[in-house]
């Protein structure tokens, strides 16, 4: 699942993402306040975060998606972080985070690891 405010990143990232066999996007959402609801609901194994987004920001819609859908795991994908930023988010139970600079082999590499974390 995607949740990214900017929506032509969304929908390319989907689209990318969406071309590569071992992935399947099952939900992307605008902010992280609709994150938790449609996690409830669809219970993905991998939640794509932004960090800076209107509303909840990455830290705390990574707290909310994970009270929400307990086996998901939270990568966070943003275009810049600091250490006390990527220390939040990691504090919030995210699995790992990376910027949007990185190679697509590279973000489906983090999604693919955060599948295999252990719950």
């Amino acid at each position: 699942m995607l949740v990214e405010d900017n929506q032509m990143f969304r929908e390319t990232l989907e689209l990318l993402l969406g071309l590569r066999p071992e992935i399947e996007v099952v939900a992307a959402v605008a902010t992280g306040n609709e994150a938790p609801e449609t996690c409830a609901l669809l219970r993905p194994d991998v939640v794509l975060m932004d960090y800076r987004m209107p509303g909840l920001n990455g830290a705390q819609a990574t707290e909310a998606v994970l009270r929400a859908s307990p086996s998901s795991r939270v990568v966070c994908l943003t275009a810049s972080v600091s250490r006390k930023e990527v220390e939040q988010l990691l504090a919030a139970g995210a699995v790992a985070c990376i910027t949007k600079d990185e190679d697509l082999d590279d973000i489906v590499s983090a999604i693919l690891g955060a599948a295999e974390a252990p719950a």
